[in-house]
């Protein structure tokens, strides 16, 4: 059985992280934060993620901004120049997740702020023969057509996924789902086919975010966005891929709270209070 986590890192101007966005919480001042943070605690992200991986006996792999993700994101932009730097990231994220499943059996990518408390090991807690392991945000949805929200909040997530399945002809009811932590077996990544009849999936993203029908209001439409985690969970539904929810000691989300809850496996440091993690972790 081969076994490989991987994580990724690319330094992405914070002007990049919203693009257009008309959502008034989109701002520079938010992504600068996040980009400090990483280029502040680099390198300890990088070694509290091979630690985990060597003490559980997996193979480690960082990827950052080399030759292949220049590659990688100037196909990608030349095709679809509509993104923005820091979609294409969480597309290269998932592009890496389909390479590695052409020579490892089993998968655990971590996002660069994903950090591992313990020694035990993912793959040994979690039959990833059962399905993939993501996390469901379904308890953050505001399933209301007055709100306005961030472009990368659940419920934006929901209501484009939402859109999509609808157009389609399936049942638009879907769970919002967190690409930070994905656990899985390589059958179940060929299955997902996020990447299948690709351009036929944004170009119905674009539609969706140019719909002038009125059936969802133009407050909703705004925060449609081409979000990863929007085409996975739309690829998981209609290729009825098996899933398995990952709970909270397993993918423990930070987000100003100022505590790590007890027995937290994985803590996924959304907040980017990376000190706080050090004095749980050290």
């Amino acid at each position: 059985m081969k076994r490989v986590i991987y994580s990724l890192y690319v330094d992405v101007p914070a002007e990049e992280h919203y693009g257009k966005s008309k959502i008034k919480y989109d701002t520079v001042d938010k992504a600068s934060r996040t980009v400090n943070a990483f280029k502040k605690h680099y390198k300890k992200l990088i070694d509290v993620k091979r630690h985990y991986a060597n003490a559980i006996g997996a193979t480690f792999i960082m990827y950052e901004y080399d030759i292949k993700y220049k590659t990688f994101a100037k196909n990608f932009l030349k095709n679809f120049p509509e993104f923005t730097g820091y979609e294409v990231i969480n597309f290269y994220k998932i592009h890496l997740l389909n390479e590695l499943a052409k020579e490892y059996d089993e998968i655990l990518y971590l996002d660069f702020d994903a950090i591992p408390l313990t020694n035990e090991s993912f793959f040994e807690s979690w039959d990833l023969s059962k399905g993939m392991c993501v996390l469901n945000q379904n308890w953050h949805i505001k399933k209301d057509f007055n709100i306005s929200q961030s472009i990368r909040s659940p419920t934006a997530k929901y209501f484009n996924c939402h859109a999509m399945l609808l157009n389609d002809g399936h049942s638009p009811e879907n769970d919002v789902i967190n690409t930070g932590i994905i656990g899985a077996k390589k059958d179940d990544i060929i299955k997902l086919d996020f990447f299948g009849k690709f351009r036929d999936t944004i170009n119905l993203m674009t539609k969706l975010r140019n719909d002038k029908s009125g059936l969802y209001p133009q407050n909703i439409i705004d925060m449609f966005r081409y979000d990863n985690e929007t085409i996975f969970s739309y690829k998981r539904k209609i290729n009825n891929v098996k899933i398995q929810w990952l709970d909270s000691k397993w993918h423990y989300i930070l987000d100003g709270q100022m505590f790590i809850q007890e027995n937290t496996k994985i803590v996924h440091a959304i907040s980017k209070d990376f000190d706080l993690v050090w004095r749980y972790y050290d």
